[in-house]
């Protein structure tokens, strides 16, 4: 759901975009720590914000970091 919105902030198109592994923490909502494959050897780290479900909102790309591999452990940022 925040391919389009990472795709607009990191002016760039991705064929691939699988998420590989994610990690959670709880604030006003769930904020997803996702490590997601762009190409066969890049991937990029997301920072995505999913509000309480009464608000009714989906969820939105808050940070990313690009140039990270399959081995760059998953860290908050």
């Amino acid at each position: 759901q925040v391919k389009p919105q990472f795709e607009s902030q990191a002016n760039m198109n991705c064929a691939v975009f699988t998420a590989i592994k994610y990690k959670t923490q709880v604030v006003a909502g769930t904020m997803y720590y996702i490590k997601v494959q762009v190409s066969d050897a890049e991937y990029v780290h997301l920072k995505v914000f999913q509000s309480l479900p009464y608000e009714n909102q989906g969820p939105s790309l808050v940070g990313f970091q690009t140039g990270k591999t399959i081995d760059d452990p998953l860290t908050y940022f």
